[in-house]
């Protein structure tokens, strides 16, 4: 062992040298050295840079842009990035959100959920920052863009979302923002025209939102006849909240898969003709993007099978004949979160995570097509939006109604027990607007929908032994002043009618129409019985139509619930005002599944007692 005798025989020299006056530098290494940038010589500094010799490529080892900071206020939500100098930016509003392109900075990669109520996410990485909105952006609508300088002498860039927010980009970032995508790479390109060119989808462009329309010429995608001046001062809050919105732009219908028969419902499973190839692999999946759905394209090779799942989280694919490498991305579009690629012993299994549950009939939409010219591989296209409802058609025996038997006549409050006079059950529906009033107006035109299914129920329960009274069996208004006319239809509900069930169609204003798809039920609190209806039947429409639950709303005090004596509620049976939604209303077969939903729920609410005389306590407020 030498390392003691050397330690020693240093320390004593050090002693020694100390004795006689000597100071020795200290042998071991107190701090880091100091470090040297390397320098290029002759390199002349950018104005604005700094001068220190040091290259500064891109000014990506100094600067970066991320980490942002947000707060919230309501409704709308502030972004903040801090600048570093040298560091450019360009913006591009599409219908998924804002996407910033950036120079001279590192982007850090990050992939965040839910900064705010008017951000779902954002995500980084490689040159780029993406803000997803649950909401369309356009050129001026939904975000406002700044810059500021700070106290401390730096600079951010200041963003604001909301659905009610407008402005875009500042005067000064104008130049900023880009009129329209970068051009793609020639594999991007050709990946497009094999999508778009076969299937009709477009890809996301940098202003989604169409034109405005001009009235004279196109249906508007939302307009009511404006309700009358003592209607909106003495009681703004009487309409339901769709049935005041103007007239904007409009979304175009979602494209439909090639040769697609919508009232059949998608194979969950298929083989691809030809003999299978060993070794062959699954690529990765071309994706187009439609305002209110995506398209997911996967190339799939001779003999291969395929087996969809549809679950609560998505879609499961399990595929055969073929091996992938594991892949995925996420936060794909507002449809679709993640996709997901793995090899299994069998072949391959996809998984899709959407933004909503899935069923065998509703969410999405499967087509196998044929090879594209000059490819051997089939294409299994898939069609994915929470707004797609079943569209198939109802069995002759799911159109029937069992009978709904007959009640106890009543005078007043009294049964006639000893007089055993029992007597029909009544209903009141009301089909929403008629007349000068046509309600909304985009995809169908509302005042028609409505009177076309409140037919269908009407003879759905007068099948099964109800009374039913229409507060309008054709294109009429009861009134010519909406407020009169509400009150007019409320009152229909005379003593000795069991329930009224008033139907609409919903709509949302231009800026924010994706986010409105599916069926929704109103009820007030005007009986203790209104909730409960509206339950049954908010229940039964989305299970017969497997459109989107939006739930019970009871928010808003609504004219035609609110001045009726008896149990009442209100269904929004869809959007109008929505691309995918809209195609729905105007479907034969859905029409005919929304009306045996509200004629079941209905049925139910007479059979299980949810009717005016069961409950006491009830009156107009």
């Amino acid at each position: 062992m030498k390392k003691p005798a050397i330690f020693l025989s240093f320390a004593l020299a050090c002693g020694g040298a100390a004795a006689q006056g000597v100071t020795l530098a200290d042998p071991f290494l107190r701090q880091a050295p100091t470090q040297t940038s390397p320098t290029l010589r002759g390199v002349v500094p950018a104005p604005g840079t700094a001068s220190s010799g040091s290259l500064n490529l891109t000014g990506v080892q100094n600067a970066t842009f991320g980490n942002p900071r947000t707060s919230n206020s309501g409704s709308q939500t502030r972004v903040v990035f801090d600048l570093a100098p040298g560091v450019s930016y360009t913006l591009m509003p599409t219908f998924t959100g804002l996407r910033i392109d950036v120079q001279g900075a590192r982007v850090l990669p990050a992939v965040t959920a839910a900064l705010g109520s008017s951000v779902s996410e954002y995500r980084a990485g490689g040159g780029q920052a993406t803000l997803v909105t649950p909401f369309p952006l356009s050129f001026t609508e939904g975000w406002r863009a700044s810059e500021a300088t700070l106290a401390a002498g730096g600079s951010v860039l200041i963003l604001e979302f909301g659905a009610v927010v407008s402005g875009g980009a500042s005067e000064s970032l104008r130049a900023a923002v880009r009129t329209s995508p970068p051009a793609p790479t020639a594999s991007t390109a050709e990946a497009n025209s094999v999508l778009n060119a076969p299937l009709g989808l477009k890809t996301a462009a940098g202003n989604a939102v169409a034109a405005p329309v001009p009235v004279a010429s196109v249906t508007p995608s939302r307009t009511t006849q404006p309700p009358t001046p003592a209607a909106t001062a003495t009681n703004p809050d009487q309409l339901p909240p769709g049935d005041i919105v103007l007239p904007g732009k409009q979304f175009p219908p979602a494209p439909a898969l090639p040769d697609a028969n919508a009232s059949r419902p998608s194979a969950l499973t298929g083989r691809v003709p030809g003999q299978a190839q060993t070794g062959a692999l699954l690529t990765a999946p071309r994706i187009g993007k439609n305002p209110g759905m995506t398209r997911l394209v996967l190339d799939l090779p001779p003999g291969s099978t395929y087996l969809i799942q549809p679950t609560a989280l998505g879609l499961r694919i399990e595929l055969t004949g073929l091996g992938v490498v594991p892949q995925d991305a996420q936060a794909v579009s507002p449809e679709v979160r993640t996709w997901r690629f793995e090899p299994t012993s069998a072949g391959v299994e996809i998984t899709l995570v959407t933004a909503t549950p899935t069923t065998a009939r509703s969410g999405w939409r499967a087509q196998l097509l044929p090879p594209a010219s000059g490819s051997d591989r089939a294409r299994l296209a898939i069609d994915l939006s929470p707004a797609l409802a079943n569209l198939t058609p109802l069995l002759p025996s799911e159109r029937l109604l069992a009978a709904v038997p007959p009640i106890p006549a009543t005078r007043g409050t009294a049964i006639l027990a000893l007089s055993a006079s029992y007597v029909q059950p009544r209903v009141v529906l009301d089909p929403g607007h008629g007349g000068r009033d046509p309600g909304a107006v985009g995809s169908i035109v509302e005042k028609e929908v409505t009177l076309d299914v409140a037919l269908r129920v009407r003879d759905l329960l007068r099948a099964a032994g109800v009374d039913v009274v229409m507060t309008r069996d054709r294109d009429r208004e009861l009134n010519s002043v909406k407020n009169v006319d509400l009150q007019m239809r409320a009152q229909m509900g005379s003593p000795g009618t069991q329930l009224f069930v008033s139907i609409h169609v919903n709509a949302m204003e231009a800026n924010t129409s994706l986010r409105g798809y599916g069926v929704e039920t109103w009820w007030n609190p005007n009986h203790p019985m209104s909730s409960s209806l509206a339950s049954i039947l908010q229940r039964e429409v989305v299970e017969t139509t497997g459109a989107f639950s939006r739930g019970l709303k009871s928010n808003q005090s609504l004219s035609v619930l609110r001045n009726s004596r008896i149990p009442a509620a209100l269904v929004e049976i869809g959007y109008t005002s929505h691309p995918v939604d809209g195609l729905n209303l105007q479907d034969d077969n859905y029409l005919d599944r929304v009306a045996v939903g509200i004629a079941q729920g209905i049925r139910e609410a007479l059979t299980s007692g949810v009717t005016a005389g069961n409950a006491v306590g009830g009156g107009g407020k």
